[in-house]
């Protein structure tokens, strides 16, 4: 691979310069830190571009014919070769770069560099206040952000981009403060209280027909919130884990369906352009739904590469479904979880926990994967979030610049140590998880007496 030596000296450069504007507080101007995360992404793409011995291969051999397959007219998840598994929003801009004249060397990553750069000053969005200028510099360091978005060309940020632009205009201008919760009560049968608390559908048919004022007014801030998640949703299917913390930016039950409505928009739109356009025939919908399904059945059970699957298969990669199955599972389970533990905390936080317990539990993992909480954990960062991010980026990064090195039985026997070294990243990302931010600023704290007590950040 000709371009590693001069790729790992500029992310190791990223590194440095992300952890001395940590220590010495920096917070460059806009200009200068968009003027940096351009160069170096624009410089890598063309340096991984001009590479002749290397070329990811899901890139060759997914991402390409998906692209091809809308310039020729056919249907990009059903035709071009089971290599694309999600809407067809991001072929539908290979088609268009291709249909250009733009060689594919080009073509997929000018896609994902594009969406990469607009991420920068929405992290900065998205950590707001006095660090809002520091966040999107470190991530205009981000090695990891560089590497999938320049080397593999991998659809992340595309999604990233939209999902953190949901969650700005969802907060809205100013602070956010945590809406007032629906009064629970406990259901009386037989004269029995039963020990579950619920909510009385009156106060839920109340809120919605009588919303607050400031409900209300969020109605066009949660349209908007919504469409762009769901155009987070049409570039890949992952982006539904982050719809939970999304609603909690908003302040009542009506805001919060308005932006549900809304995050099914785009995907149905994107749907029926595939037969309306001509690239798939009407009856042939219900086999595209299931080919980007969300059900434990319809996950590809390629397992092995990360984690407990790692361990299990000795570092191999797997197609038994069981383990992919099981792992989906575990996946739900640790989202309810999350959801219930940091109830009261800060959407990002939500967020920030649901993906770092992802990683996790998941059974198969791409490298690029670990750039899901990345934008989150720079934007809100806790106090071992670059002990985690660090870490991640050394593992990933030993896979795209050091086992592509090699091919063949070679790269086998690199791969198996490298898919089981994964598990020395999970101490890391358990700890950064924010355990210690379970409530929001201004939320009430339960307290031995009984009393409530209001949290203060």
């Amino acid at each position: 691979m000709e371009y590693a030596i001069p790729t790992s000296i500029v992310l190791a450069a990223g590194v440095v310069l992300a952890l001395v504007a940590q220590w010495k507080g920096w917070r460059p101007s806009p200009a200068v830190t968009l003027t940096l995360g351009i160069a170096v992404r624009v410089l890598i793409m063309v340096l991984a571009a001009k590479d002749t011995k290397f070329q990811p291969i899901d890139y060759v051999n997914s991402f390409q014919p998906a692209g091809r397959a809308i310039v020729e007219g056919r249907d990009p998840v059903l035709e071009s070769n089971g290599g694309w598994h999600f809407l067809p929003m991001i072929p539908y801009l290979y088609g268009l770069l291709l249909w250009l004249g733009v060689t594919w060397d080009y073509a997929g990553r000018i896609v994902t560099v594009v969406a990469d750069i607009a991420l920068i000053p929405l992290v900065g969005r998205l950590a707001g206040g006095r660090t809002a200028k520091l966040r999107a510099f470190q991530y205009a360091c981000s090695p990891l952000a560089i590497l999938v978005a320049s080397v593999h060309g991998q659809v992340e940020p595309v999604s990233l981009v939209f999902g953190v632009a949901a969650y700005v205009v969802a907060r809205g201008p100013g602070d956010w403060r945590r809406p007032e919760p629906l009064p629970w009560a406990r259901l009386r049968i037989a004269d029995r209280a039963l020990p579950l608390p619920w909510i009385p559908p009156g106060e839920i048919v109340r809120r919605l027909v009588r919303p607050s004022d400031e409900d209300r007014a969020a109605t066009w801030r949660a349209a908007g919130a919504g469409a762009l998640m769901g155009l987070a949703l049409c570039a890949k299917s992952w982006p539904v884990i982050l719809v939970p913390a999304m609603l909690m930016f908003l302040p009542g039950l009506r805001s919060r369906l308005v932006a549900l409505v809304a995050v099914a928009v785009p995907p149905v739109f994107f749907l029926l352009t595939l037969p309306i356009g001509g690239w798939t025939e009407w009856r042939q919908l219900p086999e595209v739904l299931n080919t980007i399904g969300l059900r434990p059945s319809d996950v590809r059970p390629i397992t092995g590469d990360w984690g407990w699957t790692a361990l299990v298969s000795g570092g191999n990669w797997n197609l038994d479904p069981t383990p992919a199955r099981i792992g989906q599972y575990l996946i739900y389970a640790s989202i309810v979880a999350c959801l219930v533990w940091w109830r009261r905390a800060d959407p990002v936080d939500v967020t920030i926990a649901i993906l770092l317990s992802f990683m996790i539990f998941t059974p198969r993992l791409g490298a690029q994967y670990l750039l899901w909480f990345m934008p989150f954990l720079v934007a809100r960062p806790t106090r071992w979030a670059w002990p985690a991010i660090l870490g991640s980026t050394l593992w990933a990064a030993a896979g795209y610049i050091v086992l592509t090195q090699f091919h063949g039985p070679a790269w086998m026997e690199l791969h198996a140590p490298w898919a089981i070294s994964s598990l020395l990243i999970f101490p890391l990302l358990a700890a950064a998880i924010p355990w210690k931010r379970r409530y929001a600023e201004g939320t009430p704290l339960p307290s031995p007496d009984g009393r409530a007590r209001v949290q203060a950040l």
